[in-house]
């Protein structure tokens, strides 16, 4: 068979294939099937989630088990409805409307008829809004990946050198960003082995863009008090008079650890203020909780704090947490919990500090699965050689 010169060939059957596996590809961003529904499936979890926290379900679950469905149907969709714009809901209104009232049909006595396809327009009313939504969405993703990069640069990329133990941190956000906050810095700028090492893990109230601000507020106050070369327990008073004059009445309350380390003596001196016990896991094998300190930061200005110490030795290992590391569930929703974590810090044997860091962070993901993140989740560790 001859072809005119000039003229494109045919597709071949292979490049047809080509073409429809890179448009696959483009739309599923390379990912399996598989993939795929545990992303939609985790996405709709979360969505029934966010959606189902304006439902009254005290009053659903008194009702006939055949009307609470319908009554769950109608409280979503009246969640929905109220988180869009005015203008936004009557374009929904009208859009049903148009979708409920297609398709009647008039007849005239002259036996001619008339129909009323909306379908279309309906339709076309659907995508406006899914366009709308989606510009906020994507707009607002913009600006949180600005803000993302810049509270980036709050918190150290790398670990610090420290005399006879390493040090490994992770922090991962639920949202772009997060109210964790972690540190671990010599405060005068002194080489390694000249100075004590401070380390601090903190979570502000609430999560994205508010606890996020107030974490940026809370890690200057504390890089600030710290230059000043100040003692521990007066460092945490007066964090926490500056947390409380600005955490409208105790509400936007800060848990945090601070810790002062001396790689000379290894010895620890440490104030808990309202968070989770950090856990010490001997080189053999026994398990300690730092427990002493007090209240969290910001619930009351006059608010005193114990200081507590314990004596580091070689292999021991040091971990501070979040608790979205403890509270992260699965799609039973069933908890990781303090007790798991315990059980998985007693059994790192010779890890350093980043190996160790990434075991517990990977657990915690194989326990997850595709459920959609809760809480940022942040951890810290320090190990003795």
């Amino acid at each position: 068979m001859f072809y005119t010169l000039g003229m494109p060939l045919p597709e071949t059957s292979s490049e047809s294939t080509n073409t429809k596996t890179n448009l696959w590809g483009r739309i599923s961003e390379g990912r399996g099937i598989d993939e795929l529904w545990s992303q939609f499936s985790a996405d709709t979890r979360a969505g029934y989630s966010f959606y189902g926290k304006d439902l009254d379900w005290d009053e659903i679950n008194k009702l006939p088990w055949w009307h609470r469905s319908l009554h769950i149907a109608k409280g979503l969709f009246l969640a929905m409805f109220y988180k869009l714009t005015p203008p936004r809901r009557i374009i929904l209104l009208i859009a049903f409307f148009m979708l409920v009232f297609s398709g009647f049909k008039f007849d005239f006595p002259d036996k001619s008829h008339v129909e009323v396809r909306f379908e279309l327009f309906a339709a076309l009313l659907f995508l406006l809004l899914l366009a709308l939504e989606l510009a906020d969405k994507v707009t607002m993703k913009r600006d949180l990946e600005i803000a993302r990069e810049i509270q980036s640069w709050l918190v150290p990329s790398l670990p610090p050198a420290v005399q006879n133990a390493d040090v490994a941190f992770s922090t991962r956000p639920q949202n772009s960003v997060a109210g964790d906050y972690y540190d671990a810095f010599y405060p005068l700028g002194n080489s390694a082995g000249n100075e004590k090492l401070f380390l601090v893990i903190a979570d502000v109230a609430g999560k994205s863009i508010p606890a996020a601000l107030l974490m940026a507020t809370f890690q200057a106050s504390l890089r600030t008090i710290t230059g000043e070369g100040v003692p521990l327990p007066e460092l945490v008073l007066r964090l926490n008079r500056y947390a409380a004059a600005h955490s409208l009445d105790g509400r936007r309350f800060t848990t945090a650890l601070l810790a002062e380390y001396d790689p000379a003596t290894r010895r620890l001196e440490y104030i808990n203020a309202g968070h989770n016990n950090p856990i010490l896991k001997r080189k053999n094998g026994t398990v300690e909780r730092l427990e002493i300190g007090g209240v969290p930061l910001g619930i009351a200005a006059e608010s005193q704090f114990e200081i507590g110490s314990v004596n580091l030795g070689s292999g021991d290992l040091l971990l501070l947490f979040t608790d979205g590391m403890v509270d992260a569930f699965n799609h039973s929703g069933e908890e990781f919990g303090d007790p798991r974590l315990v059980s998985l810090v007693k059994s790192l044997s010779g890890q350093n500090a980043q190996q160790s860091m990434q075991y517990l962070m990977q657990q915690v993901d194989t326990f997850v699965g595709a459920t959609r993140q809760f809480d940022d989740i942040t951890c810290l560790v320090l190990r003795c050689q």
